[in-house]
């Protein structure tokens, strides 16, 4: 069994919250995977909080259980206040109630359909009433709207990370979960998206759990950041 634990770096960003502001993020559980066994204990009040380690230290694992793609061992995961996973109480809200926003490593949209179309893709799976934007507000926020016509084949890889962007938000999700969103592209490219993130934040409100092996990436968009330690 290899055990994983999380320890808190230094906060060096001039963002800092009052210890009275309530807590975004409070996920307390331990997870059994195979010979994996994580404890985990994550708090901030910030909006963008930040897991760092190395490939394989269970980073993607913590970030699937907060999703509701695995079940904690026990524990307790909470969201802005809202209860996902209680062991003792018996709550365990399915992911499609949950309902949040993945990005991956690769982007991972739709190759046979336009840009558009994979933009709508989640708009149009949740009801009138829960969605918060307007397609042509993240078209206009991601600087997509010389896209929307493409296919996915005719894009770089720093656009079809935006289009995969835009479709999480625009299924107007509880939470952003992005797991390792740059490692693919190049120092050039990571540079043009990273102030899209920064545009996310302080336009959507939506609170993101970010992973990285990458702790500058990280530190660029917040200073709440988890180390995962094997």
């Amino acid at each position: 069994m290899t055990q994983t634990t999380l320890t808190q770096t230094t906060q060096t960003s001039t963002a800092q919250t009052s210890k009275d502001d309530p807590l975004i993020f409070d996920c307390q559980f331990q997870l059994v995977l195979g010979r994996l066994d994580l404890s985990v204990d994550l708090q901030s009040s910030q909006p963008v909080m930040g897991l760092f380690g190395i490939s394989g230290s269970g980073k993607t694992s913590i970030l699937h259980t907060i999703a509701g793609l695995n079940t904690p061992k026990n524990g307790s995961i909470r969201i802005n206040g809202q209860t996902w996973f209680d062991g003792e109480k018996k709550i365990n809200i399915p992911i499609q109630q949950r309902r949040v926003g993945l990005v991956f490593q690769d982007a991972q949209i739709f190759p046979h359909k336009s840009v558009m179309n994979n933009l709508l893709f989640g708009y149009h799976n949740i009801d009138d009433d829960q969605r918060r934007f307007h397609p042509d507000e993240i078209i206009e926020l991601l600087k997509l709207g010389h896209l929307t016509q493409r296919m996915p084949t005719k894009l770089s890889g720093g656009e079809k990370q935006r289009v995969a962007l835009g479709r999480a938000l625009l299924y107007s999700p509880n939470l952003l979960l992005l797991d390792e969103p740059l490692s693919a592209l190049d120092s050039i490219h990571k540079q043009e998206i990273l102030p899209f993130f920064e545009q996310i934040i302080r336009t959507t409100h939506i609170p993101m759990l970010y992973v990285s092996h990458d702790i500058q990436e990280i530190e660029f968009l917040t200073s709440s950041v988890y180390r995962v330690v094997r």
